[in-house]
């Protein structure tokens, strides 16, 4: 019912907050989200202790790799960042024996190059070492291929 002059308004019925809110889901927390690195860098957790045992050799194989420890005290807008708080690495992001470091992104580039060349070094040298075994009658054969199927018979 609208008179003149006054504008009719919507029903209350069609403004419930139930209309407008967003899908609902509940994700557990994830102990390990880390702040966004800086530009030109990249974010990794890495081990500093194992079982109660610091991880010495791990962490100085990082730092020579060019990697740096990441403080909670660069990010003072995140207060929920976990940070260890007594020891050699005081200040520094981390929990439950690993901490946050960084590397600028060529370092991560490079390595990922690195560890790719020697798998693809690795897999050739294992197929050749199978051709060696394989006898003339006896021809190994390698598919290099998979396939999902769903039931019903296979198709070829």
């Amino acid at each position: 019912m609208t008179t003149k002059g006054i504008k009719s308004l919507p029903s209350r019925k069609s403004e419930t907050r139930e209309k407008v809110s967003r899908p609902r889901g509940w994700v557990p927390p994830s102990n390990l989200e880390a702040p966004e690195p800086p530009d030109g860098f990249h974010h990794r957790w890495v081990r500093a202790e194992y079982r109660g045992m610091a991880d010495e050799k791990n962490i100085i194989g990082r730092l020579r790799s060019g990697y740096e420890f990441v403080r909670a005290d660069e990010y003072p807008d995140r207060m929920d960042l976990p940070s260890v708080n007594d020891g050699k690495y005081k200040g520094v992001i981390g929990i439950g024996g690993l901490i946050l470091m960084r590397c600028p992104i060529e370092v991560k580039e490079d390595r990922d190059e690195y560890f790719r060349n020697l798998t693809d070094t690795k897999t050739k040298a294992i197929e050749n070492d199978l051709h060696k075994e394989e006898h003339p009658s006896m021809p190994i054969s390698q598919e290099r291929q998979s396939r999902v199927t769903f039931g019903g018979k296979k198709s070829q």
